[in-house]
């Protein structure tokens, strides 16, 4: 729940207050965009918080277990910055996507492994949380940052009522 909360955040408040403020022009997808760096920074500091747990993730014919999670958190922490910079959005976007389906193997092998995570033993129960809200973060990434709008539909400036 707190990783939607951060990856919609921004964009929602962005629509309330171009909606409160009559036809204040509010760019959405610089909101969702900002929303997504947040959910990255907070996956990537669980990266330095929960190091050994996110190492069990890993089989352990992985080497440098504790090196690489520590580096894929440097990495969100990258992408994240991405987020945040106009110039350098789109490209964060699309690895930010990459990164998601690359990662997701851990996932699945966390759950069948019954690796607690969070507290949590949940087993493969796990993947019907953690599928669709890796769905839902690919979908969003791709819809406001991956994809460049056409010119039939440009949800970019957004105008509340007046």
């Amino acid at each position: 729940m707190i990783m939607l909360i951060l990856l919609t955040g921004p964009y929602l408040l962005a629509r309330s207050v171009s909606f409160f403020t009559g036809g204040r022009t509010i760019n959405i997808r610089s909101a969702a965009a900002w929303g997504a760096g947040t959910l990255f920074i907070f996956t990537g500091i669980g990266h330095f918080v929960q190091t050994e747990q996110l190492t069990w993730m890993l089989p352990d014919w992985v080497p440098q277990r504790t090196f690489l999670i520590y580096a894929t958190g440097v990495l969100e922490f990258v992408i994240a910055a991405g987020f945040f910079l106009k110039k350098t959005r789109w490209f964060s976007g699309v690895i930010a996507i990459v990164v998601l389906v690359v990662f997701f193997p851990a996932n699945i092998y966390a759950a069948f492994k019954h690796i607690p995570m969070s507290g949590n033993e949940w087993g493969p129960i796990y993947l019907l949380v953690r599928g669709p809200l890796q769905a839902i973060i690919i979908s969003w990434i791709y819809w406001f940052v991956a994809k460049k709008p056409n010119n039939s539909f440009n949800p970019t400036p957004l105008r509340g009522a007046a």
